[in-house]
């Protein structure tokens, strides 16, 4: 009988699905902090919503085009997989709901109240009522549809009201009023704890006041998730505009797309529903049904006033990232990298060593050019500031910034127009490819009159908020074969086309992925002579099948390989047959594992890159990334030391175990159980020369020297 083709791939969607559903475990976990578990629920609504714009859009869009395409990883249709992916999605909407509830009710036990209709006292009402009368009603838009009144326009991811109106002539109508606008959506009630409501609540609650003349039968709260799945490229027809002007109209189109979710909250009617999916023109499978609020952008605002000290057990105990330990603070920054590579490790470290050396050479004289890509960076990016002080004094700045880079447009058209009134050079991308590399190249005139460089290559985007939540790794080299490739990275972009040869580094979509194939190939080789060979990769997804078959062959040759992917895994691993030989671990965690490190060989003679590339097909063959060797030994050294406490996670990794399911593997007796996202800081703090904070102390577990305690 022939090999199902199948066997050993996963559905890119559903694999996603899983590790949404690893979020959600962090929010049910009762082992993190009380508010941590909330955010938790809040990244995986956030995800969601993202998930459902661009990745359920683009499937709904093809069902529209009648383009029913058959995935090229399970087989299925594009209707079978959007109702496999509604199935997931509704498997896991009951376990949100019940962690949602869950976790407001222990909040009360710190004098949190989240308060709604039933549940307000008397003078909670009265308050909660003049509050409306007075700054909330003469601000509402309601509708009430009919024959000349048609239905709204309704806005992505907002909070609207529903309500089934009777009018005297007993005629049923259906009302609909905007929660949003000009009001705040978290309320305060006065007391002397913390006690909230949302302003969604407040309306729902008061809707009889919104429609006098109406009998209001039912109620109900809801929101929609708009299609974003659309292509800049569409938009190139008309060349007479230029490619900001494009994104620009872009971003306003995106806006308007075709709903793909109705989210109903507190719902007393089922004619309310069914009025709505007939008007946005969704099925009953479209519907996801919640307890709770729809949204949960609140969170962020609940956070903010939860600062006194008797809501600290609620939260993570806090970590500072370190400086550098390898670099001398009190001495200008060019010349020490000009002599040793440097690696920094976010957010063990603090950006602000790149920081500085950005604004070093804004003001160095000896600074000719600075040449960067933007993908996506900070709203007060100082990454910014300091490229605009170096083109106002003079500086060569040339700045490739990616403006399709999806839902961070906007911000990245307001950066390029201050660039561009600074007197920077801009380059947008090229047509066909998103510039997705985090490279910046720094040429200077040295002391002997030739010219220097000192090359950034990193991992993850060039953004200070992000750097403090996302583990990303970066590379400072004064290497020239390094700077000669950046070079022709920067030229390719310059004139629109690609890096077709590379000496040292892999640059896609033309030779990064030939590159690790063929690294593979030779693990391959080295298997099959009989010496040991090895492959260890941490990337955030693997969808690219080329990458998968190889992997594949290789574990069927003898060689053994790891994997840490974050997110989506399209492979799926047995512990017999050919895939015997690979293991895959997922860790999800307090920050958002980013950093991407391929690994070839065994220690004795291994090849290590960083790179901006998963091993996703978009990375692979439609964008530019870059991946950049480690050639000091040093710097080898430390990546080994943080794959291998990476890979001895047991407390938030989850393991493959078949057909896509992860689990965390049962700590074995008297083994010491390993958060390898402390364990890092932990050593970020004692190669600083800090001290530990006490509780890092006790929770660490690995053996400390003992001064450091």
């Amino acid at each position: 009988m022939a090999e199902n083709k199948y066997k050993h791939l996963i559905n890119r969607d559903l694999s996603w699905i899983k590790f949404n559903e690893r979020v959600l475990e962090e929010a049910e976990d009762k082992s993190n902090p009380l508010f941590e578990r909330l955010n938790f629920i809040a990244i995986y609504h956030s995800n969601l919503s993202e998930f459902l714009m661009v990745r359920v859009g683009g499937l709904h869009d093809r069902l529209l085009l009648k383009k029913d395409e058959i995935d090229p990883r399970s087989g299925m249709t594009t209707l079978e997989q959007l109702r496999a992916i509604n199935r997931e999605i509704h498997r896991l909407t009951p376990r949100k709901n019940r962690a949602l509830i869950e976790i407001l009710r222990e909040l009360e036990d710190y004098q949190i109240f989240y308060r709604m209709g039933a549940h307000l006292t008397k003078y909670e009402e009265r308050f909660l009522e003049r509050y409306f009368e007075r700054n909330v009603l003469p601000l509402l838009s309601p509708h009430i549809l009919d024959k000349h009144h048609p239905f709204p326009f309704l806005q992505n991811n907002t909070v609207y009201i529903a309500v089934l109106l009777k009018s005297k002539e007993g005629k049923s109508q259906l009302g609909i009023i905007p929660a949003s606008g000009y009001f705040e959506r978290l309320l305060l009630l006065p007391s002397k704890y913390i006690k909230f409501t949302l302003i969604e609540d407040l309306i729902y609650h008061f809707a009889e006041r919104v429609f006098p003349r109406h009998k209001i039968e039912a109620r109900s709260i809801f929101s929609i998730t708009r299609n974003a799945d659309i292509d800049a490229d569409e938009a190139f027809f008309d060349y007479d505009m230029s490619y900001r002007d494009i994104m620009e109209i872009i971003v306003k189109k995106r806006k308007k797309l075709e709903p793909v979710r109705l989210d109903i909250c507190r719902s007393q009617s089922d004619e309310i529903t069914k009025r709505l999916m007939k008007h946005l023109g969704l099925t009953q499978e479209d519907v996801f049904f919640n307890e709770m609020p729809t949204i949960l952008s609140f969170v962020s605002d609940l956070r903010n006033q939860l600062t006194d000290e008797k809501y600290k057990p609620l939260f993570y105990p806090p970590l500072v990232p370190q400086p550098s330990g390898k670099i001398d603070q009190n001495k200008k920054l060019i010349p020490q990298l000009q002599k040793k590579d440097l690696l920094l490790s976010y957010p063990y470290q603090d950006m602000k060593t790149f920081i500085r050396l950005l604004d070093e050479a804004a003001v160095n004289p000896n600074v000719m050019s600075i040449k960067i890509t933007l993908y996506r960076v900070a709203r007060n990016s100082k990454v910014i500031d300091a490229l605009i002080r170096a083109a106002e004094n003079g500086k060569e700045v040339i700045t490739v910034v990616e403006l399709r880079a999806r839902f961070d447009e906007q911000n990245n058209i307001d950066w390029s127009k201050r660039l561009q009134e600074a007197g920077a050079s801009l380059i947008y991308g090229i047509e066909d490819y998103k510039v997705h590399s985090k490279l910046l190249l720094i040429t200077l005139r040295k002391k002997d009159g030739s010219l220097g460089f000192i090359t950034q290559i990193g991992t993850g985007n060039y953004n200070e908020s992000t750097a403090k939540l996302y583990t990303d790794l970066s590379l400072i080299t004064a290497n020239e074969e390094i700077a000669m490739n950046a070079q022709d990275v920067f030229k390719n972009l310059c004139m629109g086309s690609l890096v077709e040869n590379s000496d040292i580094l892999m640059v896609s979509p033309l030779t990064l992925k030939q590159s690790v194939l063929r690294y593979i190939d030779q693990e391959i080789l080295m298997a099959k002579s009989g010496a040991p060979a090895e492959l260890i990769f941490k990337i955030n997804s693997l969808n690219d099948t080329d990458i998968i078959k190889r992997l594949i062959a290789a574990s069927d040759a003898g060689v053994k390989i790891k994997m840490i992917v974050r997110g989506i895994c399209c492979l799926n691993v047995e512990k017999t047959g050919k895939t015997r030989n690979i293991e895959i671990s997922s860790i999800v965690g307090r920050y958002l594992e980013h950093s991407r490190v391929y690994m070839f060989g065994p220690k004795e003679r291994r090849k290590i890159y960083i790179s901006s590339a998963d091993f996703m097909s978009r990375n692979t063959e439609r964008r530019v990334e870059v991946a950049v060797p480690i050639l000091d030994p040093d710097l080898k050294e430390e990546i080994d030391q943080l794959i291998d406490i990476q890979l001895m996670d047991n407390v938030k990794a989850r393991h493959q175990i078949g057909k896509g399911v992860y689990q965390k593997l049962p700590v074995p007796p008297g083994a010491p159980s390993v958060d390898s996202q402390i364990e890092l800081f932990r050593c970020a703090y004692l190669e600083a020369g800090n001290p530990l904070p006490e509780w890092l102390v006790r929770k660490g577990s690995v053996p400390l020297p003992e001064d450091s305690r």
